[in-house]
């Protein structure tokens, strides 16, 4: 179950049973396996290894993403000292990340680990569920774009105005909207297909649930992959890469005129820091996902290369897991690392408890101390800014 078509490999069970002989003329099953010849996908050590990382990854990304995000989000919506324009743009990855993680990893628990590949949900929660993942993909790439602009004009062009807050709306606007309008197919050709499952008689049956594109439009498809590919994978990667090469040319070897006090230098190191874990967030972005989009053009370009790899099916789901847990990479460095909300909110609690030991403050009294609290001990470290 992922965000992208999955006929390819959902067909040739479809060829296995008569009941779904309507499907035969509607969709792509050019592999030319013959039918006793396809493995149960459910059947072997392989796949239980493969259900056991699949389970640790979801269950770990809604600890991660859901408690982390919520915290950031929660902070963030409590205090106005925190919005700037760096973290509103955060704010839209924790967004995303929350979504998923709460909404969506609790089904596809259900649907890789305890039903082993069947979907008992409905089409409508089966549409959702790809939808809403395929969105938060292509937010989490667009606020991952929108926070290397941000640094490249604040560090390269530091004499240029920074962007209005109306302008951010906007970017941020558009950050969300074409996503979901280019994840409309995730959810328009989901469907639920039957397949047969262990080999028993009376065959049993589990169903399917994925994307599925009528054989006739493959070549529609084909051209739409390829878009999104370009437009939310390959941009986004080499404009990410080309700012923080400016932006590392500008801060390392680049010489400052005049004397720097040990003020500037304090700023530069931290400035420095903050481009370090960028990078190490563009990095590991390119790692988990460049082996999903490969296995994607592969499986759909070229399926005759791994059709008849007997464990192909439960690679794509490792490699998706894979893909899926650059989630909690991006929680953990800029929500717990370089946001610091869960000191800030150890702070609140400890002003609230302390007030119970001193009852000649008022309520107000102590909302002007939380308020006043130095929220970073250095805003260029840990507000990107």
């Amino acid at each position: 179950m992922g965000e992208s078509n999955i006929s390819h490999i959902v067909a040739p069970y479809t060829e296995m049973q008569g009941k779904l002989d309507h499907y035969l003329d509607n969709y792509d099953l050019d592999y030319g396996i013959p039918p006793d010849e396809i493995p149960d996908t459910t059947q072997g050590q392989a796949f239980f290894v493969a259900t056991i990382v699949i389970g640790v990854v979801l269950v770990c990304i809604m600890l991660v993403c859901g408690l982390g995000n919520f915290i950031f989000i929660a902070t963030l919506t409590r205090n106005k000292k925190l919005r700037n324009l760096t973290n509103l743009l955060i704010a839209n990855l924790a967004i995303s990340d929350f979504i998923v993680a709460v909404v969506c990893c609790p089904f596809l628990v259900d649907y890789y680990v305890v039903k082993q590949l069947s979907w008992d949900h409905g089409l409508v929660l089966c549409a959702s569920v790809n939808y809403l993942r395929t969105v938060s993909l292509y937010v989490s790439t667009n606020a991952l774009l929108a926070i290397a602009v941000d640094r490249y004009m604040a560090i390269v062009h530091p004499l240029r105005p920074r962007m209005k807050y109306q302008t951010a709306y906007c970017l941020i606007t558009g950050v969300w909207i074409v996503p979901i309008l280019i994840s409309i197919p995730s959810a328009y050709f989901a469907s639920e297909t039957m397949y047969p499952h262990g080999g028993t008689i009376p065959v049993t049956h589990k169903v399917f649930c994925a994307q599925i594109w009528p054989v006739e439009q493959q070549a529609y498809y084909q051209s739409y992959f390829l878009f999104v590919f370009a437009v939310e994978f390959v941009g986004p990667v080499i404009f990410m890469a080309m700012c923080y090469a400016q932006i590392s040319r500008e801060l390392w070897f680049k010489n400052v005129p005049g004397f720097q006090t040990e003020q500037i230098k304090k700023r530069l190191r931290c400035r420095r820091k903050t481009v370090m874990v960028l990078i190490g967030i563009l990095t590991a972005y390119i790692l988990c996902w460049a082996p999903y989009y490969g296995f994607t053009i592969l499986r759909d370009f070229h399926p005759t290369l791994i059709s008849r790899q007997k464990n192909s099916l439960v690679a794509f789901y490792i490699i998706e897991c894979i893909a899926m847990s650059n989630s909690m990479i991006n929680t953990f460095c800029f929500v717990s690392v370089k946001n610091n909300t869960v000191k800030y909110l150890k702070k609140i609690a400890l002003v609230r408890w302390r007030s119970k030991y001193a009852p000649s403050k008022t309520v107000d009294e102590m909302d002007i101390m939380i308020s006043t609290m130095p929220v970073t001990e250095e805003i260029e470290c840990i507000h990107l800014r």
